[in-house]
């Protein structure tokens, strides 16, 4: 093995290790905080906590945002995985390279930007009283909207693209290609849109079973993970989307009763 092959691989490793640590990290967060059990005087705590201030807002946006790297990078990674071969190409061709990191970070600005609006939709919930001190939903109505709005999304043509993008990211990454740092960047915010298109819905369903709630955000990482990268993957996320177009109406009709 040349020196080139052994740096190739090395960088390889390299990119593999630095996601492997940063969604480790991200869900070293997620099982020390949000989703566990806590007792009557956590409660409390949170429940004096909830006066909308920026610094907590701000504590909130961050929440949001390192859920979404635990929950989203894990499906990106064959992406940015394919983006870092190709710089390292472009490297052994003697052209411009630039780190994968950059790529993940223009990803990762879009779920920031999501994480915002996730925190605007959760203040304007909590100032309805439509969400639990778990963060889930407290009216019936409300959550069978959120089912089944979620269910609809799954079929609708946008979502179809945006999946099959994620899906098949190849084409986008090697026709679409830009050097420099601007265009690393620039490729993972397009790549960011392209799965929040295809996921924000999906996220969505936390104000249903409880931003606070580890087995939702565990079942909807593994779901995303699964319906990108899964041979049948499309077909399970019209399975899913009928599945929760029944579960929502079930709820509206047992209102009646």
């Amino acid at each position: 093995m040349t020196r080139l092959e052994q740096l190739l691989r090395r960088d390889q490793l390299v990119v593999v290790g630095a996601l492997l640590f940063v969604t480790l990290l991200a869900w070293a967060y997620i099982f020390s905080g949000a989703g566990m059990d806590m007792g009557d005087s956590a409660m409390d705590h949170m429940n004096m906590q909830m006066a909308w201030t920026p610094g907590y807002a701000t504590i909130v946006i961050l929440m949001w945002w390192i859920m979404m790297v635990a929950m989203m990078l894990p499906s990106a990674s064959p992406t940015i995985l394919l983006f870092a071969k190709i710089n390292r190409q472009r490297r052994e061709a003697g052209k411009t390279y630039v780190a994968a990191g950059t790529f993940a970070l223009g990803y990762l600005l879009i779920w920031g930007f999501f994480s915002a609006a996730a925190t605007a939709a959760q203040w304007a919930l909590v100032s309805s009283g439509l969400l639990s001190i778990a963060m889930a939903s407290t009216n019936q109505t409300l959550s069978a909207a959120i089912l089944i709005a979620a269910g609809l999304w799954q079929f609708t043509p946008l979502k179809r693209a945006c999946l099959r993008h994620c899906r098949s990211p190849f084409h986008f990454v090697v026709s679409g290609f830009r050097p420099g740092e601007l265009g690393a960047l620039r490729m993972g915010v397009e790549h960011g849109v392209f799965c929040l298109g295809c996921c924000w819905f999906l996220m969505a369903l936390l104000f249903y079973g409880g931003v606070m709630n580890l087995y939702w955000i565990a079942g909807l990482a593994m779901y995303v993970l699964i319906e990108k990268i899964a041979p049948v993957g499309e077909w399970i996320g019209r399975l899913a989307g009928a599945g929760l177009i029944v579960w929502g109406t079930v709820l509206l009709v047992n209102m009646r009763f």
